[in-house]
């Protein structure tokens, strides 16, 4: 496009529309001589006659008012378009294009959508559900929820959850064929339901404290998912132990389907997070739904889940 297309547009359209350069300089703040020099640049630019001037009255050309006619329209729809803006910063408006985990999906974004979506009813949701880290900049998107190691330092990040605990899962059935495991040793004579990363391809190894003293333990495993709600799903069939947290087992714990061993050989991590660049906390949108999240966060129905 002509950078300089659009140069002594706004000079024409105040004197067509009052039909006076004097009247034109004051809306624009410039001086007569001003306004007068853009419509001789302009009409020198494009080889026509736009005004017909005299001592006592300032006239369209045919070619003025057919120029006139085209650019007034268009003028109206780049300022609704400009005013339309107003909305985007003042009300919760457009598309919130929100990532996070199958975890944070059940417990958190389910529970609130009934109260977002009647709070911001002008609001879409783009929901991306994925394991994996992702790059909220580079795939376009306002916010994530993640664990709080996983974000990077140059986020904005609004705490969500307490830390969230860990401990080794297996079915009642599971314990009834083979012996509770006392320390992280022992694990060696179970089977294990490994989980792999999603975007890296590494197994999440099995990290265990003892006298400030952190080790893994490689422990045998029949089966190996990359989808945490299958693990769940697999452990509470017998098939197996699982390393998991306490918000993902409450409910299988609460109706009798797993039970926890050697929690108190792991170290709790830090907790849920929502995450953000800085240019994206101004959006009315994301604000309203930070406000939503962080209130049912606060609630017992959500902290309940992160505690035995």
């Amino acid at each position: 496009m002509d950078r300089n297309l659009f140069e002594n547009v706004q000079p024409f359209l105040a004197v067509a529309e009052h039909l006076s350069f004097t009247h034109a300089a004051a809306i624009l703040g410039v001086t007569p001589t001003a306004i007068s020099q853009a419509i001789r640049n302009l009409e020198q630019r494009h080889g026509v006659l736009l005004f017909q001037r005299t001592t006592r009255r300032v006239s369209l050309t045919e070619a003025g008012e057919h120029l006139y006619q085209a650019l007034r329209q268009s003028a109206e729809e780049v300022q609704n378009a400009f005013a339309g803006l107003h909305d985007f910063s003042t009300r919760p408006t457009g598309t919130l294009r929100l990532t996070f985990t199958p975890l944070v999906m059940d417990m958190l974004i389910e529970p609130i959508l009934p109260t977002f979506t009647k709070a911001c009813p002008d609001v879409k949701l783009e929901l991306s559900v994925s394991e994996g880290i992702v790059d909220i900049i580079a795939d376009n998107f306002d916010a994530g929820i993640r664990l709080g190691a996983a974000i990077e330092k140059d986020m904005i990040a609004v705490k969500l959850s307490p830390e969230l605990s860990w401990a080794v899962y297996g079915s009642p059935a599971y314990f009834q064929d083979h012996p509770r495991p006392q320390k992280p040793e022992d694990l060696l004579d179970h089977h294990a339901i490994h989980y792999r990363f999603v975007k890296s391809g590494m197994l999440h190894h099995w990290q265990f404290t003892r006298d400030k003293r952190d080790f893994t333990v490689a422990i045998p495993g029949a089966m190996t998912v990359n989808d945490r709600r299958s693990m769940l799903a697999l452990a509470k069939r017998g098939l197996g132990l699982a390393y998991m947290s306490h918000a993902e087992t409450h409910d299988a714990v609460l109706q009798g389907q797993l039970e926890p061993v050697l929690g108190k050989f792991i170290t709790p991590e830090p907790g849920l997070y929502l995450y953000f660049p800085e240019r994206s906390q101004s959006q009315p949108k994301l604000r309203a739904f930070i406000d939503i999240a962080v209130k049912y966060c606060n609630s017992p129905a959500f902290t309940g889940r992160f505690h035995e």
